[in-house]
C-alpha cells in the first residue's frame, strides 16, 4: 500500500480522550499509514444524548472541513458510536469518511451471525437501535446492553469502569446466544484486547474496525460517491455564527 494519511475525528472536546483513540490507532495501523487525530474547538466533552450529538456534528462537519483545506487526507473516521454528522461529511468530501459504529457493525457479521452491543449508558441504547436499522444490521443484533458508566469515567475511574464492561460482557456471552460482541464507544478503544481476552470471543471496536476499512478503501480507490444525495452541498448563504459557510469553497463538479 502507497502512503495513506488518515484523519480520525473525536467529536468530543476531551484531549485526552482524543489522545487515546490516536495511540490505539497508531497500534492497528499499516506502517504506510500515517494517522493524525483532531477534535472540535467546541461542543460537548462527552456524547451521551440525541442533545450532545446534534451539537457534536457540527464540530465534525468542521474538522472535515479544516481537513478539505489542508489538503493530502485521504480518509476520515469518526471516532464516536453514535455515528454523529457522518452523512454530512461525506458530502464534504471526495474521500471515505467511515463511523465506527457502521464499520463495527460490518466486522462485526464477517466473524460471527449473531452479536451483543456493550455500551456505556442505557439512554444512548436507542441511537444504537436507530443506527443498526440504518444501516441493515437490526437481525444481526442480539441485544443492547449497558455497563451504565458515564463515558469519562473510561478515564476517571478506568479500573471500575473496565470490570463494568467485562461483567456486562460476560453477561452478554452467556445470555445472548451471541458469537461476537461489539463494544459501543469510541473511549472503549484502547480495552479491545483485555476485554476479548478475559471474554473468550471475538471483541469488535469501532475505531479499530473502521481504520481499517479507510485503509481497505484508499487502498482500493474507492471514494465517496458525488453522484447523488453525497454530492457537494448547494452554495447558499449561512446567517448568524454560521454566516462563514457562505463562504465554503467547495468543488462543484463530480
Amino acid at each position: 500500500m502507497t502512503n495513506v494519511h488518515i484523519r480520525i475525528i473525536n467529536p468530543n472536546t476531551t484531549a485526552s480522550m482524543t489522545a487515546a483513540i490516536h495511540q490505539s490507532a497508531l497500534r492497528q495501523a499499516a506502517a504506510s499509514t500515517t494517522i493524525t487525530t483532531t477534535q472540535p474547538d467546541a461542543g460537548p466533552v462527552s456524547i451521551e444524548s440525541h442533545f450532545d450529538e446534534a451539537i457534536s456534528a457540527v464540530g465534525v462537519a468542521e474538522e472535515v472541513l479544516k481537513g478539505e483545506r489542508e489538503g493530502g487526507i485521504d480518509a476520515y473516521v469518526v471516532a464516536c458510536f453514535g455515528d454523529p454528522g457522518l452523512l454530512a461529511a461525506r458530502e464534504l468530501t471526495r474521500a471515505p469518511v467511515i463511523g465506527i459504529a457502521e464499520a463495527a457493525f460490518h466486522l462485526a457479521t464477517l466473524v460471527s451471525t449473531r452479536f451483543s452491543i456493550v455500551t456505556t449508558l442505557g439512554r444512548t441504547g436507542i441511537i444504537a437501535e436507530h443506527l443498526l436499522e440504518q444501516y441493515g444490521f437490526r437481525h444481526h443484533c442480539r441485544r443492547i446492553r449497558a455497563a451504565e458508566i458515564p463515558v469519562l469515567d473510561l478515564e476517571h475511574h478506568p479500573d471500575a469502569a473496565f470490570t463494568r464492561i467485562v461483567e456486562e460482557c460476560c453477561r452478554a456471552r452467556d445470555e445472548d446466544g451471541i458469537g461476537a460482541i461489539v463494544l459501543g464507544c469510541g473511549g472503549m478503544a484502547n480495552l479491545t484486547a483485555d476485554i476479548s481476552r478475559e471474554v473468550g470471543l471475538p471483541v469488535v471496536e469501532g475505531v479499530s474496525a473502521a481504520l481499517k476499512l479507510a485503509e481497505s478503501l484508499v487502498s482500493l480507490g474507492l471514494h465517496t460517491s458525488k453522484h447523488g444525495d453525497l454530492d457537494y452541498p448547494r452554495p447558499k448563504s449561512f446567517t448568524g455564527k454560521f454566516a462563514a459557510l457562505s463562504d465554503l469553497q467547495l468543488p462543484t463538479s463530480r
